[in-house]
């Protein structure tokens, strides 16, 4: 048994759950947000909570049932808070820049890189090197922030590169004289 799948979710006031088939859609303040559920899964809407179910009792739909709890629970959270991300760029003459819908990024090429945004996250930048990332959907911001580390990963020796705020890069020493 699933222990995260057994745990109801509260639903906070202003937040509204649809259920259509295998279709939830989660509306609230900051916007809506719909996902398929697979068929084994069971999810029903009593008393201001949300319970998901097993249709059929196997490991594999176990597992399942508290993805599932998990990504529902991710939804409700999104549309009433919101997440954000948090990047730091290092490195001597790194910045980065938003212009329109997309993010510009100076981290030692020869010429800037264009990062298009996707319209659900908006992205802010201070001082030129910390990006902060805003989304309701956590699966889709955690992918575009990865996505724009991977414009260049932090390097090891003198730790240049784009980083996640609470990412720690392990140094290593570099060449010792004679």
């Amino acid at each position: 048994m699933s222990r995260i799948g057994k745990q109801p979710i509260a639903i906070p006031d202003g937040v509204k759950i649809e259920l259509s088939g295998q279709k939830i859609t989660v509306t609230g303040g900051k916007g809506s947000l719909q996902r398929n559920i697979i068929k084994d899964i069971g999810v029903l809407v009593e008393d201001n909570q949300i319970k998901v179910s097993n249709k059929v009792e196997s490991t594999r739909v176990n597992a399942f049932r508290g993805l599932t709890r998990s990504l529902i629970h991710n939804m409700v959270i999104g549309v009433t808070d919101g997440f954000k991300k948090v990047l730091l760029i290092e490195g001597v003459g790194y910045k980065a820049a938003v212009k329109g819908s997309s993010l510009v990024l100076n981290v030692g090429y020869s010429n800037p890189v264009d990062f298009p945004l996707p319209a659900a996250v908006s992205a802010k930048v201070d001082s030129n090197t910390t990006i902060l990332l805003e989304s309701i959907d956590k699966e889709l911001l955690g992918l575009v922030a990865a996505k724009i580390r991977q414009v260049r990963k932090p390097e090891p020796y003198k730790g240049k590169g784009i980083r996640y705020a609470d990412e720690h890069i392990v140094r290593k020493v570099g060449k010792s004289g004679a």
